[in-house]
């Protein structure tokens, strides 16, 4: 086992242009949309995590609790600040974010504290495969330099990380059937969530459905993301013995470590 490092890298974004993925406005939109999701997500994720940090008998895994906290923090503060460079673009997406967070912190209350776990455990491996496919699939070449730099750290710690809420959910509780509700959780609220969000944007950008349509086809040379993250996700997640380290990909986060100058895990 290893333990993830904490990093915060200088990032200064102010020039990110509007459209900053492939010169394309639809799929800028649908990548802003799951951006405009990670602050509150990501400390979502922490206060699920926190409420059972005191249950984890393992030493190490306790120590991979206190990293991923650190981790999430920085990633939570640095979307922050992109979310400050959409709104000088013009974007208005503070009634979207007050509504996304109302909703959310409204289901979180009335959640019981294993499913929020179980559903933070099921977004990671999302959020893992996002992670993944920005190394492996070439995703990260179409992307502003800076808006490249701020991805790529956090795909290279999502990756890092992806394993620990797995690990303390099957240390509270390893039910299948929990972790299959969670999944369930996680799917119906990052999709729902990511395509309201998605179609926010776009809307200010005054891209119609065949506009939007049309843009995305030049893009299809890869992989679709609905596939890739939901729907080969979901069939790994669903296997009874599977474990996020099943994903072997913690030498692409090594690799861009490696290339930036940052310390990268050591096995414990």
């Amino acid at each position: 086992m290893a333990i993830p490092i904490p990093r915060d890298p200088d990032l200064d974004l102010h020039d990110v242009p509007r459209h900053w993925l492939a010169n394309n406005a639809a799929a800028t939109a649908i990548s802003n949309g799951i951006n405009l999701l990670f602050p509150a997500g990501e400390r979502f994720f922490v206060r699920s995590v926190h409420r059972f940090a005191d249950q984890v008998a393992d030493p190490v895994l306790r120590e991979q609790v206190r990293a991923f906290f650190k981790q999430e923090g920085h990633h939570a503060r640095a979307h922050d600040r992109f979310n400050d460079v959409l709104r000088a673009h013009g974007f208005q997406i503070d009634d979207f974010l007050a509504t996304y967070e109302r909703i959310s912190r409204w289901i979180e209350a009335r959640m019981p504290a294993k499913m929020n776990l179980a559903g933070t455990a099921a977004a990671e491996h999302f959020t893992a495969i996002l992670a993944d496919g920005a190394f492996s699939k070439g995703i990260l070449d179409d992307l502003h330099p800076k808006m490249r730099e701020l991805l790529a750290w956090h795909a290279a710690e999502e990756i890092e990380h992806k394993a620990v809420a797995f690990d303390v959910l099957r240390a509270v509780d390893p039910s299948y059937a929990l972790r299959m509700a969670g999944l369930a959780y996680a799917t119906v609220l990052l999709g729902s969530y990511w395509f309201a969000a998605s179609v926010m944007l776009m809307r200010q950008d005054k891209l119609g459905l065949r506009g939007a349509l049309r843009q995305l086809a030049e893009m299809r040379r890869r992989e679709p993301v609905i596939r890739r993250v939901f729907v080969r996700g979901i069939r790994q997640y669903a296997r009874r013995d599977f474990h996020p380290d099943d994903n072997d990909n913690a030498h692409l986060a090594a690799r861009w470590f490696q290339a930036h100058g940052m310390p990268f895990t050591e096995a414990a």
